[in-house]
């Protein structure tokens, strides 16, 4: 008996030669979406090993724009939080003028990409990185959802069972106390 996905697919490559057929265009401008990597498949039972796996694990996990990446901040004053596109000139004396002139209307703002070094101090404890995952042609590759209610477990199961039954790629990440993240690549285009 065919699967679900496979009989979605059949059912695709019908509907794509009716459309054609009849000259109607159904392909969006940009490139088509590229078959999502199993992520449970891709990593290893026991977890990754050496430092480059880890890090290489986070990039197919969380995969997003490579061109810049975000910085978590804290005020020790305030104790507002938040995060801020990594800059190459930050508090750099006579070049950064913060918090006179703010980093979105600085001249000497240098976006710094997302480099192997900035994923393993984040995985080492030494900062906080925020990605941005919509990329240049509006397409994304992951989804990452938090569980915090009381029935947090329950909710993550089942939100991970709704994934593989739709052959979704899904990593579940628990920390405590009761939260869960789980997150997926997914091609999916933003719907303006």
């Amino acid at each position: 008996m065919p699967s679900d996905l496979d009989q979605l697919r059949r059912e695709n490559a019908r509907l794509i030669e009716l459309l054609e057929a009849h000259g109607i265009a159904w392909r969006s401008g940009g490139p088509a979406p590229t078959e999502p990597v199993p992520i449970l498949e891709a990593a290893p039972a026991n977890g990754p090993g050496s430092t480059q796996e880890k890090v290489a694990l986070f990039r197919r996990l969380f995969r997003g724009s490579d061109d810049v990446h975000a910085l978590r901040w804290k005020s020790n004053s305030s104790g507002r939080s938040g995060y801020a596109p990594a800059c190459a000139n930050e508090w750099r004396p006579g070049i950064c003028e913060k918090p006179r002139i703010s980093c979105r209307d600085c001249n000497h703002r240098e976006l710094l990409p997302l480099s192997d070094a900035a994923i393993y101090g984040h995985l080492a404890g030494d900062h906080t990185i925020g990605l941005y995952p919509l990329l240049d042609n509006d397409h994304c590759h992951l989804l990452a959802v938090d569980f915090d209610e009381q029935d947090w477990r329950d909710d993550a199961r089942a939100f991970l069972r709704s994934c593989r039954e739709l052959a979704v790629p899904a990593a579940l990440e628990t920390r405590q106390p009761g939260a869960a993240l789980i997150s997926h690549t997914c091609n999916a285009t933003r719907q303006l």
